[in-house]
């Protein structure tokens, strides 16, 4: 696609995630101000507060300064009329981030990532701009450098790691296709590092947010008679409501966070000097907002128990990366081992004598027997994961996925904390540092538990298999080839069943088919199969098989 037409859509996309989020601030607004101050209300005041309000849910903090009328008529005290409001209901960053990557991805596909993300990031940019030099706010005033590089931010870095990953993930030609190549060109199972690093990411963080959600409707549920009752007790009329409601709303994504840090162990605070985790609770008095009415008085230990799901997820993310590193690091079927001719028209085959025929039949069959055997010793050594899963990637990929989830957890409770008012309410939610240690060390663990455990070889499993009446030592220290009945692996099936599946040339089942009748001993009947799937067998198993010499030519009078 041209890069001038990429530019175009990425302007488009830019346009559409800040005109969504400031409308979905402006519109109930909107409808409180009809509804609710009629025609004296000051409709200057309208486009301010819709960006104040879509200003903090991009992360913007807000300084918050009441007017003297204002405490004057409810009686706050002064030194509460100045605070900083920066709890942010993420809903708004979330939209922010998800339209963004989505934007990123299309840019990618149309291989013109770069120009896609630089041209949405800065029509992003100055719309951001825009909206914080026109709207002038007295009572809810935020930085200008903050308003416009923090809601920049929140739209740049979803949209260049998604085309980034997608870029990685598939294109063939360009600078990251480049360096893709470079490290899959590495061996011992370095080739994949990076890809699994960032796929069990996503699969922490994905399964972490989900367990938080989870764990905030369960207490939402649990608590519906608190809610309901903080919701009576404002006193509010049906549109009060409906705005509370929305706003609430907003906030239900920083709830899923909270509930996050809540299973991974530290918890969150809901004001200062309090503690709400699974090890207790500590909460003082509380603001009568209703969605806070979940956060339970008290706590019991079991809810400890909730720290095994981080390291579940962990688990699942090292039990990915290690299917796809033994994947990888399988060796390649071998082919080739026995000349396979072309296939010979029906008509064309020239007659061969009988004698030769059995003879090249155990020929082959001698061969294909001493390569069998070789096989069970390699397939042992190919089962050793110390050389098909090299240690050092597996420690890498393991410490990279803690880590990042470590990072991506602080990033979340960073987001989701906050000052919500004067005094007391200047902390609200998780912190980031213990919420991400206890996040890294979970996934560490879990992921540790997979990705670093030895897996069983062909010898063990040779040993277990093993008759009671045999002797473990003997058959430990035995070598594979000669560890079952007649020299075979005793995992192995019977040598009839065996050499009943295995596949022969179609020439060489058709010319046996062919000699039934002659004076070849030791020759089977063979059913004739299509030629796609061939049934025949490669060797006999009778015991009167015999192999007759070849007369080779020249050589008629030895």
């Amino acid at each position: 696609m041209h890069r001038l037409i990429v530019a175009l859509l990425a302007t488009v996309d830019a346009a559409i995630a800040a005109a969504v989020g400031l409308a979905a601030t402006l519109a109930p607004l909107t409808l409180l101000w009809v509804f609710g101050f009629g025609g004296g209300a000051d409709w200057g005041v309208l486009w301010p507060a819709g960006v104040a309000v879509w200003q903090l849910g991009n992360l913007v903090p807000l300084q918050i300064t009441l007017p003297p009328d204002y405490l004057a008529v409810t009686g706050i005290d002064a030194d509460a009329a100045s605070f900083v409001l920066s709890l942010a209901p993420l809903a708004f960053a979330a939209f922010t981030a998800i339209f963004a990557a989505r934007s990123g991805m299309r840019a990618s596909r149309a291989d013109a990532w770069l120009t896609g993300v630089l041209t949405s990031t800065a029509v992003f940019a100055a719309l951001a701009t825009g909206a914080a030099l026109t709207a002038v706010n007295p009572v809810a005033h935020a930085e200008t450098w903050q308003a416009i590089l923090v809601p920049t931010l929140v739209f740049a870095l979803p949209a260049f790691a998604a085309a980034f990953v997608t870029e990685w993930s598939e294109a063939g030609t360009g600078a990251v296709a480049r360096l893709r190549d470079r490290a899959e060109a590495r061996p011992h199972g370095w080739s994949e590092a990076p890809a699994l690093i960032v796929r069990g990411t996503a699969v922490v963080v994905t399964g972490l947010i989900g367990v938080g959600a989870a764990v905030a409707a369960v207490a939402l549920f649990a608590r519906a008679g608190q809610i309901v009752a903080l919701f009576q007790a404002g006193d509010v009329d049906a549109l009060g409501a409906s705005v509370l409601t929305l706003a609430q709303l907003a906030y239900v994504p920083t709830l899923a966070v909270w509930g996050m840090s809540f299973v991974a162990g530290p918890g969150f605070a809901v004001g200062a000097g309090t503690a709400v985790s699974p090890a207790g609770t500590q909460v003082g008095v509380v603001p009568g907002l209703p969605a806070l009415g979940a956060v339970p008085d008290s706590t019991t230990t079991w809810l400890l128990l909730l720290a095994l799901l981080p390291v579940a997820l962990g688990a699942l993310a090292g039990w990915i990366a290690r299917s796809r590193l033994v994947g990888a690091g399988a060796p390649a079927a071998r082919e080739g081992r026995m000349p396979q001719p072309a296939r010979a028209d029906d008509g064309a085959r020239a007659p061969i004598d009988a004698d030769r025929t059995a003879a090249l039949s155990g020929l082959l069959a001698g061969a294909r027997s001493s390569l069998d055997d070789a096989d069970d010793v390699d397939d042992g050594d190919a089962g050793d994961p110390a050389a098909d899963e090299p240690i050092a990637a597996r420690l890498v990929i393991t410490a990279g996925i803690a880590i990042l989830s470590a990072g991506a957890a602080a990033l979340l409770a960073f987001a989701a904390s906050g000052s919500l008012g004067p005094g007391r309410l200047a902390e609200f939610g998780p912190q980031p540092g213990p919420v991400a240690l206890a996040v890294g060390l979970e996934v560490l663990v879990g992921a540790a538990i997979v990705l670093l455990s030895p897996r069983a070889t062909r010898r063990t499993a040779v040993v277990k298999a093993a008759a009671p009446g045999d002797d473990r030592d003997d058959v430990a220290m035995a070598p594979p080839a000669a560890a079952g009945a007649g020299g075979r692996d005793a995992t192995e099936q019977p040598a009839d069943q065996e050499e009943a599946a295995r596949p022969v040339p179609e020439w060489l089942a058709r010319l046996r088919a062919e000699d039934e009748g002659g004076d070849v001993e030791g020759s089977r009947d063979v059913d004739r199969a299509p030629a796609e799937a061939p049934t025949a067998t490669l060797r006999d198993s009778s015991p009167e098989a015999r192999t007759e010499p070849i007369d080779l030519p020249g050589h008629a009078d030895r």
